[in-house]
């Protein structure tokens, strides 16, 4: 250990030691959580407004099919020739050749490495066009969810994730609400550096009264009899205590992947500097810095609901310049993840709230139903999962868009959305069916019954 890595070391561990060994690693039910799901880390990336799946990954020709004729048929202007689509697998249903967009270079040479996983046609029964609900149930794994709880916040409830413990941060101002629960703190921040205790730079003499009045408002609180009050105790404590835990993973990361850390600057989009975030975190967990323990993370990509100026596949378009900035963030990240060699402790899980309009408009694609989701990582299977949606003219609904279908019988059948949730909780983080069934994927709404709808309540998928 370095001389700058063992003082770096010894001053986070005397600026978390106001938790008194309570936090993750002294809860045994984390511990055992945390032993289930071996040395893991799990990051969702939202694509905010709807991906164009279809221009996402397009079919090449028509195999035993007509997939490449009625996507002709559909997109015009929009049209992605077949010179410039980057071949990938074929569809498993059709045998047509399959090619990913042409920006999306970054998950070409992931996929060829096998480390990206296809699966196609996903979504949930009774589609919404509605951004903020179809969103909404993508985020809950619920139909009609009021109490706030996302998907993954339910799996570190019921992993015994507590208020001292901090598992997962939201590279945003506000908790994602995949991560929304009420048992576990979860760290929102935008950059490591800036994220400290609220101290008054006009006043620096103060910062000791500030930050013990602080300290003893929040202890007061933990000690409340009421669940609520010692709740945000517990969680103030905690994340005061990241306050001054996190900052210096910033120097530490810079200090020891520089050339990485260069790497994402010379991308210069929002993406890339969220992944580097993510990994200075994760470079500070896997060097055991006390006080950092967060294996989970939540971050989002703006800008996809492209009803105009959408662009094919040429540089500078707009959902051209959407992908290059995911594609090539994605493989930035996973490669600075594997010079840690923890290229197979990471999944990243790539998803939207809808895919767009089948038929374009005169310039763009409007909402949609099922669409692509990507799987990430040195532990994932890659390849094409699942039958690429129906889009023959007499297939689609009265909206223009490919209809959920779930009969086993199907051949077009379409992917729960929980599917991949509960492949991901069972494969990756060790979570037993039972246990998502009953805490985690419980349904809300006979539109979302599992004995009606899922094709896979084992959650065997194969990506993973």
């Amino acid at each position: 250990m370095n001389t700058s890595r063992r003082r770096f070391l010894q001053q986070t561990a005397a600026a978390t030691g106001a938790l008194g060994g309570l936090g993750l690693f002294g809860n045994p039910f984390v511990a055992r959580a945390l032993a289930d799901a071996g040395n893991r880390f799990f990051v969702l990336l939202f694509l905010d407004g709807g991906n164009d799946g279809l221009n996402t990954v397009t079919p090449i020709d028509d195999g035993s099919g007509t997939l490449r004729a009625d996507y002709e048929h559909f997109r015009t202007s929009l049209r992605l020739s077949t010179s410039e689509l980057l071949p990938i697998g074929t569809d498993p249903l059709t045998g047509a050749q399959l090619g990913l967009h042409p920006a999306l270079t970054g998950f070409k040479n992931l996929y060829d490495q096998g480390r990206l996983a296809v699966v196609q046609n996903c979504g949930y029964p009774a589609y919404s066009l509605s951004h903020d609900e179809s969103r909404r149930i993508w985020q809950t794994g619920q139909r009609f969810n009021g109490a706030g709880s996302g998907w993954f916040g339910r799996y570190l409830e019921a992993q015994g994730f507590g208020p001292l413990d901090i598992p997962g941060v939201t590279l945003d101002r506000l908790v994602a609400l995949e991560f929304g629960q009420s048992a576990t703190s979860i760290v929102a921040l935008k950059k490591i550096k800036s994220f400290g205790f609220p101290y008054d730079e006009g006043f620096p003499d103060d910062d000791t009264t500030r930050r013990a009045a602080f300290d003893a408002l929040y202890a007061m609180a933990a000690a409340s009899l009421q669940p609520q009050m010692g709740i945000l105790g517990s969680t103030g404590g905690a994340t005061a205590a990241a306050s001054s835990s996190y900052p210096p993973l910033h120097g530490l990361y810079e200090a020891d992947r520089a050339g990485w850390s260069a790497g994402y600057e010379e991308l210069d989009t929002r993406l890339a500097s969220d992944l580097r975030e993510i990994a200075r975190i994760i470079h500070g967990v896997n060097q055991g810095v006390p006080g950092v323990a967060a294996r989970f993370f939540q971050v989002s990509k703006r800008g996809y609901d492209t009803h105009a100026d959408q662009g094919a596949g040429r540089a500078g378009g707009r959902h051209s310049e959407l992908h290059r900035e995911v594609g090539d963030a994605l493989e930035l990240f996973y490669n600075d993840l594997a010079d840690m060699g923890l290229a197979e402790s990471v999944c990243v899980l790539v998803y939207s709230e809808f895919n767009r309009r089948i038929e374009q408009n005169w310039n763009g694609t409007d909402h949609g139903s099922q669409g692509p989701v990507f799987v990430i990582g040195g532990g994932v299977n890659g390849g094409i999962y699942e039958a690429h949606p129906n889009i023959s003219p007499a297939a689609l609904d009265d909206k223009g868009n490919t209809p959920y279908t779930q009969g086993p019988s199907d051949p077009w059948r379409s992917r729960d959305m929980r599917d991949i949730y509960g492949t991901v909780l069972k494969h990756w983080l060790g979570m037993s069916p039972a246990t998502i069934l009953a805490n985690v994927l419980a349904t809300d709404s006979p539109l979302l019954d599992p004995t009606q709808h899922w094709l896979n309540p084992n959650f065997d998928l194969p990506f993973l």
